[in-house]
C-alpha cells in the first residue's frame, strides 16, 4: 500500500485485480468525513473505481479548508491524474481550479458547486450534483400535502402553516436554495407559510437537536406545525428534542411533521416507526458513481459521452431527486 503523505490524509485503495502501470490515479477530496451523506458518496466512489480498476485516494477536509487545500497539493505533488473535490468552502473553488489547470489535470466538484464564473476558467473543470432547488420544493411540497391532507396539523385553526426551518452551512448552496424553495412550495400550495424561528445547525444532529430544544422551550411544541430540516441528519435531531416532549413517539395527538433531504437509513428508518413524515432522496450512489465515471474518463481522453450520464452545458451532471414517503425504501 503506497505510503500515508500526511497526518490528515486517509488512504481508500480501489485496485483491480487487472490493474498496470499507467493506471488512473484520482486524488478525492472531502469537506469532512463524519457527514452520513458524504459517507455513502464515498463508498459509492471506491465501488466504481475498483470496477474502473482506477485507484482512489480519499482525503478527509475536516471541515477545514486549508487543510483540504494542502490535501490538493499533496495530490498534485503525487502525481494524481485527475481530482474530485467536495470542497469545505465552495469559494475556494478557484484557487483549486487555477492550481488543477497549472498542472493541467481534470478536476470534477461534487457536492458544493463552484459558481459557474469559476468553471468557465478552466476547460477541464467539471461539477456533479443535483439541482437543490429540486430538492427544496420537494419538502415543502410533503409538508403542503400533509398540512392539506390532516386538518387536525392546523393547531391554531388559521389557515397558516407555523414551521421551524434547520439550516446546513453558510454559505453552501444547498441551504440557501433548499430554504428558500421549501418555503416558496409551502406558498404555491396555497398556504401561508409562517416562520416561527430558524437557526445554522451545519447538517449536524447533534446540533439540530440543542437547537430544537431552546425552540421548544421558547416557542413551545404544541405552537409549531412543522419542522423542515436540510438534511435528514438535522430532522433527525429535530426528532430526538420532539420526543424528550412525548411528540411523535406514536400518539396522533402529539405529532409534529419532519421532513429532510438524503433519504438516509436512519430517516428510512424513522418514518418507518412514525416519526419522521418524509425525506427526498439524495442520491448519492449515482453521484458517487458518475464523478468516477467522468473523472476516469477526463483522465484517460476518452469520450466523456460514453459514461452513461449525461453532461450538460459542457460542464455538469445532474441527478435527480426524488421524494420519499413511508414505507418506500431504496
Amino acid at each position: 500500500m503506497r505510503k500515508v503523505f500526511m497526518t490528515a490524509l486517509v488512504l481508500v485503495l480501489a485496485v483491480a485485480c487487472c490493474a498496470h502501470a499507467d493506471e488512473v490515479k484520482i486524488g478525492a477530496c472531502i469537506y469532512r468525513f463524519n457527514d452520513a451523506f458524504m459517507l455513502r458518496f464515498r463508498n459509492a466512489m471506491s465501488a466504481e473505481s475498483e470496477k474502473l480498476g482506477a485507484v482512489i485516494t480519499i482525503a478527509d477536509g475536516q471541515d477545514n479548508q486549508t487543510t483540504q487545500d494542502e490535501q490538493v497539493d499533496a495530490f498534485i505533488a503525487d502525481g494524481v491524474n485527475v481530482l474530485i473535490v467536495n470542497t469545505v468552502d465552495r469559494m475556494a473553488s478557484q484557487s483549486i481550479i487555477d492550481k488543477a489547470k497549472a498542472a493541467n489535470i481534470p478536476v470534477v466538484f461534487i457536492n458544493r458547486e463552484p459558481t459557474p464564473e469559476m468553471l468557465a476558467t478552466y476547460d477541464k473543470a467539471y461539477y456533479v450534483g443535483a439541482k437543490a432547488e429540486e430538492s427544496g420544493t420537494e419538502t415543502g411540497e410533503l409538508v403542503a400535502s400533509y398540512f392539506k391532507a390532516h386538518p387536525e396539523a392546523d393547531k391554531n385553526k388559521d389557515g397558516k402553516l407555523q414551521f421551524i426551518l434547520l439550516k446546513g452551512q453558510n454559505g453552501h448552496q444547498d441551504m440557501i436554495l433548499r430554504s428558500k424553495y421549501s418555503v416558496e412550495a409551502v406558498k404555491n400550495a396555497g398556504i401561508e407559510p409562517v416562520e416561527l424561528a430558524s437557526a445554522i445547525a451545519n447538517w449536524d444532529k447533534l446540533e439540530a437537536m440543542k437547537i430544537m430544544n431552546g425552540f421548544i422551550m421558547s416557542i413551545g411544541p404544541e405552537n409549531i406545525e412543522a419542522v423542515i430540516a436540510n438534511n435528514d441528519e438535522m430532522a433527525l435531531g429535530a426528532i430526538e428534542a420532539l420526543k424528550a416532549q412525548d411528540y411523535n413517539t406514536g400518539n396522533p395527538e402529539a405529532y409534529i411533521p419532519v421532513v429532510g433531504v438524503d433519504a438516509n437509513a436512519s430517516a428510512l428508518e424513522a418514518m418507518d416507526k412514525g416519526e419522521m413524515l418524509g425525506t427526498v432522496l439524495n442520491d448519492a450512489d449515482n453521484q458517487g458513481i458518475s464523478a468516477v465515471r467522468l473523472a476516469a474518463a477526463l483522465a484517460e481522453g476518452k469520450d466523456t459521452g460514453t459514461i452513461g450520464y449525461e453532461i450538460t452545458d459542457g460542464k455538469y451532471i445532474w441527478i435527480p431527486y426524488q421524494k420519499v414517503t413511508r414505507g418506500e425504501k431504496q
